[in-house]
Parts: C-alpha cells; structure tokens; sequence
C-alpha cells in the first residue's frame, strides 16, 4: 500500500524510481536482493515493504509476522550496505513502541517497555531494522540509515478482506456488506472505547517524497502521524455517514481490542516543517472509492 501511493504522488516524477514487485524481486532472499541492488546501484534505497495485517492475521500467524519481516528489514538494508548505497530511508511502524501508554510515544521510547502482544512478531522485526539502521550509521557516519515511523494508516491499496485489514479497511468491508445485505446493524469488536491514530496512507507517501529532497534535515528517526486520534466507535459513525449506512452498531465484548491508545508525538515532524493534509472524511471517500472500483 504504502509504495504504491508513494509512486502515485504527484511529485515522484522528479525522480527516476526502481520499484520491484514480489514476483521480479523476492526481498526474503539476501544474494537476490544484493545482487539487485548492486546491478542498479541507485542513489538512495525506500524500505517500504512489508507483511501487514490486522489482529486477527498477527494473532494467527506470529511466526510469518516475525520472519518475512526480519527477512526483508535485514536483507534490504545490509544488502545496500554491502554495495555501498549511502543513503536509505527505513519505514518503521508504531507497532514499535511500549504498549499501554496514554502519552505521545516518542521516538526516543522505543525498547523502553513491554510490546502489544497482538503483533509483537512484527513490531520486533521493525525494531531490529531500525537499530540496524542506527548502528549502521554508529559504525560509520557517511552511511545515512534514517527511520521514518509512522501511525496506522489506511487508504488505496489496503486489503479489505476480514483475513488481513486493519480497522479502517475492515469498517468500509463490513458496512459496504451490511448495506448490501439490508442488515440493520454492524458489530464492533470490543467497546468501541478504545484510541487510534489512522493516517491517510497518501500522506504518508507526500512525507516520503519530501524525505527525499530534503533528506540531510530529516532526524535519523522521526514519527510520522497526526498527532491526534479518534475512538474506534467514531471511525465506524464516520464511514457509515460516508457511505451513507443508517443502520445502527452493536458491540462484542468477548473479542480482543488490542491497545486502548496508540498515539505518536509529532513534535519533530512539525519542526521539520510537515504535517498531514487530508481529514478522516476525506480520507474515508477516498478509501471508499477506491474499494468500490477495485474490490467489486
């Protein structure tokens, strides 16, 4: 998702971009990659990659959360060290810090408490690359390893099925259904209560392009999320005003809710001068539109 709003955006023609698909370019396989990176020698590497998911796909497959991240972290970022590639910029995720905090996490608190046991696989992969990242850069400063870490995001290109979304994609799947069928209600997992910071994933990708024309003043790590969130119940009421559903919500409080909060502090991200231009409603129409062409 994330790489493909980064080639949508509107100033990435700047740039001359090598952009892989799984299937020309297995990123779990070390040789493969070195040897790519080392045919092309670009002048700078975007680790965007991943293997995501929501609760139900991290609690079901831990261990694939864990190695196909690993794999691709490691591989990507040795593999450029190797070839002598000077600059690369790594996406971390927020998954990365201590769970259970009411606070802003900021960058410095990474490894400084206990991980989300519902996607710990994960997180402990994003951490790994980004300290490889730093130590890179401890060895040897002309190497230039910088992580941004971003908050959940959603947008074009997500995966909506129940199996592997995250919430916002999830939402739209499971009221786009309810309408469909005529039901009158849709169920949420948990009370409804709980915090999250859901960023538009094609502003993600404009922090990405800025990244790479003013990469020297970029922190070698920096959040990068809206520095505030919403409750999960209001991400329901407002994709059901977007997608025009007037049925009502009723709640499970059997299923698990993950974190009460998770919200990044952006302070960094200001000072460097940026901060996310589209609103949830936006952000949901766009999303929306998208499923319907795409998904149906």
């Amino acid at each position: 998702m994330v790489g493909r709003n980064v080639l949508e955006h509107p100033a990435i023609d700047k740039f001359d971009v090598l952009a892989p698909r799984s299937d020309e370019l297995d990123l779990r396989n070390f040789n493969a990659v070195q040897a790519y990176l080392g045919k092309h020698q670009p002048a700078m590497v975007v680790h965007a990659a991943g293997k995501v998911g929501g609760i139900q796909a991290n609690t079901r497959e831990p261990v694939n959360f864990l190695m196909d991240n690993l794999d691709m972290g490691r591989n990507i970022v040795w593999a450029a060290h190797q070839v002598g590639i000077k600059h690369l910029l790594n996406l971390g995720s927020s998954c990365m810090y201590p769970r259970n905090y009411s606070e802003p996490l900021r960058e410095e608190m990474v490894l400084k408490g206990e991980l989300e046991p519902t996607n710990e696989g994960y997180a402990l992969a994003k951490v790994v690359t980004s300290r490889l990242c730093e130590y890179i850069m401890r060895e040897d400063a002309s190497y230039q390893y910088k992580t941004l870490i971003p908050c959940n995001l959603y947008g074009r290109h997500d995966k909506f099925s129940p199996q592997h979304s995250h919430l916002i994609p999830a939402i739209i799947h499971k009221v786009h259904q309810a309408m469909e069928n005529k039901e009158i209600s849709v169920e949420i997992w948990g009370d409804g209560t709980a915090r999250r910071e859901f960023m538009y994933a094609g502003d993600l990708a404009d922090a990405v392009v800025r990244s790479l024309s003013k990469f020297d003043t970029l922190p070698i790590a920096m959040n990068v999320g809206l520095g505030y969130d919403y409750t999960i119940n209001e991400y329901y009421q407002v994709a059901a005003e977007v997608m025009g559903y007037n049925g009502s919500f009723v709640h499970d409080l059997s299923k698990p809710v993950g974190m009460a909060r998770k919200l990044v502090s952006v302070e960094r991200q200001t000072t460097w001068g940026w901060s996310a231009p589209t609103s949830l409603r936006k952000g949901i129409e766009k999303t929306y539109e998208f499923y319907l062409k795409e998904n149906l």
